[in-house]
């Protein structure tokens, strides 16, 4: 592999590992492989509208959902290098203190150099996408029962905040609590709505709850997302780049170059075989239309609508 290839790939792992959680006004991203923060992309006004009927679309099919939570994620910068579509997960949530069906994530504040818990309408969980004239969202409409287990944990600022590491990695390891990223904090927040486990007596360290979390997820048949590197050795180079780490990782894994990370698309497998009766919703966009599709089979790439499924226009 070319120098130019080792150091894309080491940059588009980091592309691919959550730094898309989107802040209120700064992102955490990544470009060319160098890590800073950076402002917002300018919209044009027809990009912006489109994307406002986009997000009303989808908060209409929450409002329709008659559930509490509803796990929601979406696609940001371009994962097709590792085969995925989504980036970043959260739980949006009707009875949010910040507006009905806004989004409790996890993301990096990148003025404080560190991990905090954001609560962010359905407009802008949409406008986090890294490509404005095209991009998918996907809802999993979870069993009454488990929705509000999910609904009372999250709005719950203590239990919510138990779970909360106080270091971000973008690659974080699935089964540490060294570190923490955007989807990891949904996988153990999933994990204290579920087990039916009692919680530590009196304070305990976020540590201890989020070892508690992983050990059920684990025990249940939880498996993060693998990601594989062409080049084992490029392990040793995340220190190019911000929000990367290497040291929480099995050593015979780092060995043979894998990372095993929670992503959205492993979050989704996890709740399609622990609750089989979640129904999946996924969107797309692109240019003037939007399709929605109910059931598991995913959306073409290209936003082509299949048999069944539903087209509305944005203009």
């Amino acid at each position: 592999m070319r120098p130019g290839g080792l150091r894309a790939a080491v940059a588009a792992l980091g592309l691919a590992l959550g730094l898309a959680a989107a802040a209120s006004t700064r992102a955490a991203s990544l470009g060319a492989g160098l890590g800073f923060c950076e402002a917002p992309r300018d919209l044009s006004a027809a990009q912006r509208d489109r994307l406002l009927r986009f997000a009303a679309l989808i908060r209409q099919t929450l409002e329709a959902s008659g559930r509490s939570a509803v796990l929601v994620s979406r696609s940001g910068t371009d994962l097709s290098l590792f085969d995925l579509r989504y980036s970043h997960s959260g739980v949006a949530l009707r009875a949010s203190p910040r507006g009905a069906w806004s989004v409790r994530q996890l993301y990096f504040a990148c003025e404080e150099q560190r991990p905090r818990l954001f609560d962010q309408g359905i407009a802008g969980f949409v406008f986090g996408s890294d490509d404005p004239q095209a991009g998918f969202v996907s809802l999993l409409l979870l069993p009454e029962a488990a929705a509000d287990a999910l609904a009372q944990t999250a709005l719950d600022p203590r239990r919510a905040l138990d779970l909360l590491a106080p270091q971000y990695s973008a690659n974080a390891y699935a089964f540490s609590t060294a570190y923490q990223n955007c989807n990891q904090w949904v996988a153990e927040l999933l994990a204290q709505a579920w087990s039916g486990r009692p919680e530590p007596a009196g304070p305990a360290p976020p540590a201890l709850r989020r070892a508690a979390a992983q050990a059920w997820l684990w025990e249940v048949g939880y498996r993060p997302q693998p990601f594989v590197l062409p080049w084992a050795p490029l392990t040793r180079l995340a220190g190019w780049l911000p929000w990367l780490q290497h040291d929480d990782h099995p050593a015979e894994a780092l060995a043979a170059g894998r990372f095993s990370v929670s992503m959205p698309d492993a979050l989704e497998g996890f709740v399609r075989q622990w609750l089989p009766q979640a129904e999946r919703l996924e969107f797309c966009h692109r240019g003037d239309r939007a399709v929605r599709r109910r059931g598991w089979e995913p959306l073409a790439v290209d936003c082509v609508p299949g048999s069944g499924d539903e087209v509305f226009l944005l203009d």
